[in-house]
């Protein structure tokens, strides 16, 4: 049950004696004049049972220590050291010198408890609220600039036989578990104790050189992955109560066989050729991905996508999205995040290119709201891009860079999806073909089912308006660079 901060302060607490000292001006001393106001008990009452177990820790000041933890940027262990030995901690947190407040283990648990029960958005508000209150927020109109940054993952990344072995250790051991028996003994009865060896690969006598040895360690481990799949199938049926957990182990389990390995027409197995796109890569933290920032940066792992208010250069919006996940996903999401907590109305939201796509500005055309982005850039090779041709909608024409125009459209789905054609007579005698057409056919310009709305983009963002919001997307970038330091 929650246990809850008495309304009375201490006597000798910390802040009593040494506020001035500390200085009323730092951080540590605003938190130990606001912290009454800033975080209070009855906020988290939803992460704890109402009339059942212990007191624990009074959440206020849990979260207190997380806020200070996050602001000097230390680890869980070094955090409780500082509530212990640190003056500024100490008044900050209106403690007296001598009080231990918390175990790391019971610190660890409560930001764990604040994940799981997704508190994150009510402590951003709370945030947006204290800085209204000081002034830093005025208005109730806004406008926000997204952007993501890649977040590394903490689960560790390996290669096809070593992630094998970890998805058959981590099924092996809910299975053991089921039957109430120690992995160890499990695990040799049924003949699978090379799993739990410091490492398959280090611990396998095979040439690494071979390939057809290679092969065959792998298909030795798909051979026991099935065969452990088998069992889990069998448990499940023994043991109804423990379904999902060993349907949930048993999945993972299938899934790495099936992205990394296929059968040899021969018989036997191989690793795949190629990266399947949305490809696990840790049994330890399933949801990380190969992600890419950019055609030369790669990372394993998340995506943080941000909203930024432009004004007053606060976060406002945060969401996590899968690494190889476009920065565009969730774009909306973050605008409704942003309203929520911000209580204001977003005018206009500007992002990069990658916010820039038809599907995009349609979701945002649809709630009527103004997304400011650069229209992604078409290319084709030495050719002449789409953009050098004279696209109208109204009369369904298309005007080349030699002054031809073609009206012969082909549909190729709903909304005039589809493309123009050229004459292919036309192109032939062209003295421009050969810096519009690379093959043998007439030229064609694809039309997207957004094409109206990426002109309209194009235009106002060659106006002065336009161009200037363009320009201070960059407070978004700052504010990422600032987070990525906490």
């Amino acid at each position: 049950m929650m246990g809850e901060r008495s309304a009375q302060d201490k006597l000798f607490a910390a802040d009593h004696i040494y506020l001035d000292f500390v200085g009323r001006e730092t951080l540590y001393g605003y938190l130990a004049q606001h912290r009454g106001r800033l975080f209070r008990d009855e906020d988290f009452a939803i992460l704890y049972c109402r009339n059942n177990g212990r007191p624990s820790v009074p959440p206020s000041l849990a979260v207190s220590i997380l806020f200070l933890r996050a602001y000097d940027n230390v680890s869980f262990v070094e955090a409780i050291e500082r509530t212990k030995y640190d003056l500024r901690w100490k008044v900050a947190l209106g403690l007296e010198m001598e009080d231990v407040p918390i175990q790391k283990s019971a610190l660890q648990e409560f930001q764990a408890r604040l994940v799981l029960h997704e508190q994150g958005e009510s402590l951003l508000k709370k945030s947006i609220d204290e800085a209204r209150r000081a002034g830093y927020v005025t208005t109730r109109k806004i406008r926000v600039a997204l952007d993501t940054t890649p977040t590394l993952g903490k689960g560790a990344v390996k290669d096809t036989y070593n992630l094998l072995a970890d998805g058959v250790e981590k099924l092996a051991c809910r299975l053991a578990e089921v039957a109430g028996e120690a992995i160890a003994s499990w695990a040799e009865k049924e003949g699978l104790q090379r799993y739990f060896g410091s490492s398959l690969k280090g611990e396998a006598a095979i040439d690494w050189d071979d390939k057809a040895q290679r092969d065959q360690l792998l298909t030795e481990i798909v051979k026991d992955g099935r065969r452990l799949l088998s069992l889990a199938e069998q448990a499940r049926h023994e043991h109804p109560e423990h379904d999902e957990a060993i349907q949930a182990d048993a999945a993972l389990l299938e899934r790495l066989i099936r992205q990394d390995v296929e059968e040899k027409p021969g018989g036997g197995c191989q690793i795949k050729q190629g990266t399947e796109k949305d490809r696990l890569i840790s049994v330890h933290d399933p949801e990380m991905r190969h992600g890419r920032k950019s055609a030369s940066k790669t990372f394993n792992g998340h995506k943080t996508a941000v909203a930024v208010d432009m004004e007053s250069q606060l976060i406002c919006g945060v969401e996590v999205l899968a690494g190889n996940a476009g920065d565009q996903q969730q774009a909306l999401e973050l605008v409704h995040q942003a309203e929520r907590v911000m209580e204001a109305q977003v005018e206009e939201t500007v992002g990069d290119c990658a916010y820039g796509g038809g599907p995009t500005r349609k979701a945002f055309a649809d709630e009527q709201r103004l997304l400011t982005a650069k229209v992604p850039a078409s290319h084709n090779g030495d050719c002449f891009p789409k953009t050098a041709f004279a696209i109208d909608l109204d009369r369904m024409e298309v005007r080349c860079p030699a002054g031809q125009i073609t009206t012969t459209y082909k549909s190729s789905g709903q909304n005039r999806a589809g493309h123009f054609v050229f004459a292919d007579a036309t192109c032939q005698a062209c003295p421009l073909r050969s810096q519009c057409v690379g093959g043998q056919g007439p030229r064609s310009i694809n039309i997207q089912h957004e094409e109206r709305l990426q002109q309209q983009a194009r235009s106002y963002n060659q106006t002065e308006v336009g161009k200037k919001s363009l320009r201070e997307r960059v407070v978004v970038e700052h504010g990422i660079a600032r987070l990525v330091r906490l």
